[in-house]
């Protein structure tokens, strides 16, 4: 059974979500403090994980970037649930390394819905592919790493997805719309700016080691191309 693991200070929210997450058959731990997180995550290896911003210590910000930068762990699914709910505040938890993000108060059935979609994307559930290449761009989608120029990266799941669905179909153009559709699902409503923010991050991780190989098509969406001479973030800002 898939354990979800939720990470919140406030012990009425986190016995609510219990209750439902265990109606739906997951099983469920609960940590109520920051400090104990990291370690919990890594003792217990949740599917999903609810993770709340506002936690003593230590931010779920913090705890996101931690869980991020742990190999062992980062694949992990992380949902950011919070009372922020202004755009730059969802763009802080995106960049952070969050993979959805939900602003209180929410919907319980929506937020089941949510953890759901997430545990399907998740490592368990990947199919087992080969490789796949893009010039020097290599990613083993049976490990989940992706390499660049001999350069382990270190890409949060839904950049790895984003990557995925770029690298298949080298030269096509996504839209804002189907890449939400195929990365984040076709029942969960996220902002079309979400993919601006991670296709930003995954940017960031791949030209580290080599030129920007990510097109911004103005108006239309994004693909991966050989002869892109764009500059992005101008782009971005424009489209």
């Amino acid at each position: 059974m898939s354990l979800v693991m939720i990470i919140e200070d406030e012990e009425p929210l986190a016995m609510l979500l219990s209750y439902n997450l265990e109606k739906e058959g997951f099983d469920v731990a609960t940590v109520n403090n920051g400090l104990n997180a990291v370690s919990e995550i890594e003792r217990l290896m949740p599917s999903v994980i609810i993770l709340d911003w506002m936690l003593p210590e230590i931010s779920g910000i913090d705890i996101c970037k931690m869980v991020r930068s742990k190999a062992d762990i980062k694949s992990i699914p992380i949902i950011m649930l919070t009372a922020k709910g202004q755009e730059e505040d969802k763009i802080k938890g995106l960049s952070a390394g969050a993979d959805d993000y939900v602003t209180k108060p929410f919907s319980v059935p929506e937020l089941m819905a949510r953890v759901k979609t997430n545990m399907r994307r998740a490592p368990l559930f990947e199919e087992k592919e080969k490789i796949l290449t893009f010039k020097d761009i290599s990613m083993d989608l049976s490990e989940r790493k992706v390499f660049r120029n001999g350069h382990l990266l270190h890409l949060s799941p839904t950049e790895f997805r984003l990557l995925k669905m770029l690298i298949k179909e080298p030269g096509k153009v996504f839209s804002r719309e189907v890449l939400l559709k195929s990365v984040w699902g076709e029942n969960i409503f996220v902002e079309s700016r979400t993919v601006d923010v991670h296709i930003r991050r995954l940017r960031k991780n791949l030209n580290q080691y080599g030129p920007d190989y990510i097109r911004t098509v103005r108006a239309n969406g994004y693909s991966i191309d050989e002869n892109n001479l764009s500059s992005p973030d101008d782009e971005e800002e424009n489209c």
